[in-house]
């Protein structure tokens, strides 16, 4: 089998499972217990957080645990609209973001809240100066990812935070799920960023789980009230081996980050420039520097995405539309829309995602069932691609 939905999700590593487990059976204690039993799954939740501050080189009492993406993106919106109601009611975005954010921000437009949705070029990338002519007096919060998730185009994260210098009182949000691990550092460390949202099965770690950064002295709103964990922001038990399993994953992740990075962009050369070769493909993502190192998007003009996935999975190669989150709604790609991507051409597009165990052996393998897929659906191509 190949694997090339990892933006979809990773695979637990075994290393991270073998954590899962022993904190399971040795620290099955509610960390909010009083007693010794309580006091050591604690010790254990205060580690976790340490080294991942640590590895993210924050403080640890700016990190905070969740149960994945979707949850911290909507709490960091919804948690600033409550938090700033009083000084506006403005939030700004991009047409480009996950439906995390995006439905996050529609909800908040029914309940009275003006948002701002900044356009994106024909290659998936927000004017900086839109960003700038979008500011209000009454402007509470900016969120822009910083990889976008269907064609892996890096949003100018460090631009933004420069204007937003400017305005201390806007909080900077970035969604940085597709980011992690892909090189990305020194921009998701910019000063001026406030808010920081990751998700632990986009890195190998188990399903629901998820951290955000807080930058010291930024306030969010609860979403969930209760208990009082998590500082009081995020109530309910926490799920102390998920967690210790997260940072065990998170620092396997980023061990050699650089040599990583570097491997998943010469297998993704690999398929590009095979790929590219033919006549009625179109490629959405590039090989520039501006594009992540993972995601490799393109279309078969003619052929619907989901039946491209289905012929490669006849050759038990699996990848996928541009979104897991949408593709069995069987909804157009958000991001190709704003790029106005024709339709037809939009509807035929797929995405493989790699990760740092993908290999170059299975790239040429790719490039094989590629060559039979692409022979396969002729009859149905155009004469010459939009």
């Amino acid at each position: 089998m190949i694997y090339f939905d990892n933006s979809a999700t990773t695979k637990a590593l075994p290393v991270v499972l073998d954590t899962y487990r022993k904190v399971s059976e040795d620290f099955f204690g509610n960390p909010s217990s009083l007693h010794a039993v309580g006091g050591k799954a604690d010790e254990m939740l205060q580690s976790a957080r340490a080294q991942i501050a640590q590895l993210m080189q924050a403080k640890p009492d700016e990190i905070y645990f969740t149960s994945g993406g979707t949850e911290g993106d909507n709490w960091i919106i919804k948690g600033t609209a409550i938090e700033k109601r009083p000084f506006g009611k403005h939030l700004i975005t991009t047409a480009v973001e996950h439906p995390a954010v995006i439905n996050t921000m529609k909800q908040l437009e029914s309940l009275g809240f003006e948002v701002t949705y900044l356009p994106v070029d024909k290659r998936g990338f927000i004017n900086p100066a839109d960003l700038k002519a979008a500011l209000r007096d009454d402007t509470i919060l900016v969120s822009i990812m910083a990889v976008n998730n269907e064609i892996g185009a890096k949003q100018p994260i460090d631009e933004v935070a420069k204007i937003l210098t400017a305005y201390p009182n806007v909080h900077f949000h970035v969604d940085a799920v597709q980011a992690i691990g892909k090189g990305l550092m020194p921009s998701l460390r910019n000063p001026r960023i406030d808010f920081l949202t990751f998700s632990g099965h986009k890195f190998h770690a188990p399903r629901g789980t998820g951290f955000i950064y807080m930058k010291e002295g930024k306030h969010l709103a609860p979403l969930l009230t209760g208990g009082g964990q998590e500082s009081n922001l995020r109530s309910g038990t926490e799920n102390v081996p998920a967690i210790a399993a997260m940072a065990k994953a998170l620092r396997l992740l980023l061990d050699d980050e650089a040599g990583k990075v570097a491997h998943q962009a010469a297998i993704r050369h690999r398929i590009y420039e095979h790929v590219a070769q033919e006549d009625n493909t179109v490629m959405f993502s590039q090989l520039t520097p501006d594009f992540a190192p993972h995601i490799l998007t393109f279309a078969i003009a003619g052929v619907r995405g989901e039946t491209i996935v289905h012929a490669f999975e006849q050759h038990d190669i699996y990848i996928s539309t541009t979104s897991a989150c949408s593709s069995k709604k069987g909804t157009e790609s958000s991001t190709l829309a704003a790029m106005r991507v024709p339709d037809n051409v939009a509807t035929s597009a797929v995405r493989i995602s790699l990760d740092e165990y993908n290999t170059l052996q299975e790239a040429d393998a790719f490039n094989q069932a590629f060559d039979q897929v692409y022979a396969g659906f002729k009859k149905l191509m155009p004469a010459h691609a939009e």
